[in-house]
């Protein structure tokens, strides 16, 4: 090999360093940024299970209160109709970073199953405070105070209908509302503590409407009231 081709290798191996100088560069410089994202990465990390936590202590301490009302409406309910010592618990969890709240009955010290509690008295009781506390809790201004209750005394004793009837009355008339109650039920079951009372009674024409009871609204009798917020 003569000079001639030693000094045109040179060349060569210098453009190949100068190449190889450039893409380390490079890489250095590529390097540094996503050693900055893995570090902010770390950081976020390790501060996610603080967030986590602080985020469910705010959660509950939002919502505690109100938990709270819901627990003892509801248990006062229960008590007031069935006459049993059964006390409803709101369970909170945090799932995907939002508050969720699911509610047991307590009974004995055990847990007992709000569908099939009392043969699905209890699912009714429940169900029914549920829907008057959410109705109570909406802009009277947007949405009107009615609610129609279909079947919601099904699973409910006989004997249990009027104090039913009576404690829906008593809640009704304290947040303002109007209540359509449909039932299988004896109408007579209702006399005491609704205003009108409706037959759907079959005939050979079809069915037609009876008017059981017609009278004026009496004045509301307040006491022993739930404490649901408005």
């Amino acid at each position: 090999m003569n000079a001639t081709d030693l000094e045109l290798e040179l060349r060569d191996l210098e453009r190949r360093a100068d190449r190889l100088d450039g893409l380390a560069e490079s890489l250095a410089r590529e390097h540094g940024r996503l050693r900055v994202r893995l570090d902010v990465t770390r950081n976020f990390l390790a501060l996610a299970p603080k967030a986590s936590a602080r985020l469910d202590e705010l959660s509950r301490e939002l919502f505690g209160e109100t938990i709270e009302d819901i627990e003892a409406n509801l248990t006062h309910a229960i008590r007031e109709i069935l006459d049993q010592d059964r006390v409803v618990r709101g369970v909170k969890e945090i799932k995907s970073g939002k508050l969720s709240v699911f509610f047991e009955v307590v009974h004995g010290g055990e847990s007992e199953d709000i569908l099939t509690g009392q043969g699905g008295s209890v699912c009714n009781i429940v169900s029914t405070g549920l829907r008057l506390i959410a109705l109570s809790q909406l802009d009277s201004r947007r949405h009107r105070p009615f609610l129609v209750l279909d079947e919601q005394d099904c699973w409910l004793r006989p004997a249990l209908v009027p104090r039913f009837v009576k404690l829906i009355k008593k809640i009704a008339a304290r947040l303002g509302l109007q209540i359509l109650v449909i039932s299988h039920h004896p109408v007579d079951l209702f006399a005491l503590h609704t205003q009108k009372v409706y037959a759907l009674r079959p005939g050979r024409d079809g069915v037609r409407l009876e008017v059981v009871q017609d009278t004026p609204e009496p004045q509301a009798d307040e006491t022993a009231l739930p404490q649901i917020n408005e």
